[in-house]
């Protein structure tokens, strides 16, 4: 078995994912090769197979990692501290931003298409890249709760997996047409609803919001 990985290794494992990250967006994960990342990444075929012994399976689904790992990075640091209005709408054109320039391609979504959805780790990144997801919006959710613009009486996990199920037809929408008026549009209603919720007699009023 293979043993830890010296800080070296991980770094040149590191790499080897990214560089075939690189090759599947620009090539497609069905034409892409092995000999297409190995020369991106300037890898011996020994030396991949060292760090991914299973091969080009493998090394997929560490890049399926990857994939998810950025859906999350790509929304910081507004996901992470969605304590204001500002702060909320701000993540709101993040992520729009972030699907429209991706467009009707998903490296996630073509991974998992070439490797198989019940491939033995494929589940577990989609359900953990969601589980962070709604986590994130649900920490939001309370920050608001806890500033006073969000009654405590609101359901947070179930407001926050709303949210995110909205937001996630509205991708699969953009995939499908290229077009993003509905992501547009579940990501200001869901903020909207948020906002009506503060306005209940008692709370205090948000400031300074963003028109939309």
């Amino acid at each position: 078995m293979r043993g830890p990985l010296t800080a070296k290794g991980q770094a040149t494992r590191g790499r080897i994912i990214h560089g075939a990250a690189e090759v599947l967006r620009e090539k497609g994960v069905a034409a892409a090769t092995l000999d297409d990342i190995l020369a991106r990444t300037r890898t011996s075929k020994s030396q991949l197979f060292h760090y991914f012994p299973s091969g080009k399976d493998e090394l997929l689904l560490a890049v399926a990692q990857f994939e998810a790992d950025q859906v999350l990075d790509d929304q910081q640091p507004y996901l992470g501290c969605l304590d204001s209005w500002d702060a909320w709408y701000r993540w709101r054109d993040t992520l729009i931003e972030r699907y429209e320039e991706q467009g009707d391609q998903c490296p996630l979504g073509s991974l998992f298409l070439q490797i198989g959805r019940n491939t033995p780790g494929a589940r577990a990144i989609v359900t953990e890249l969601l589980r962070q997801w709604q986590e994130h919006l649900a920490t939001g959710i309370r920050a608001m709760q806890d500033a006073g613009h969000v009654p405590a009486s609101l359901d947070v996990d179930r407001t926050a997996a709303a949210l995110l199920a909205g937001i996630q037809g509205g991708v699969s929408i953009l995939l499908s047409t290229g077009h993003s008026a509905h992501l547009h549009a579940v990501l200001d209603e869901g903020i909207t609803s948020l906002r009506n919720a503060g306005s209940a007699p008692g709370l205090s009023a948000p400031a300074g919001i963003p028109t939309r």
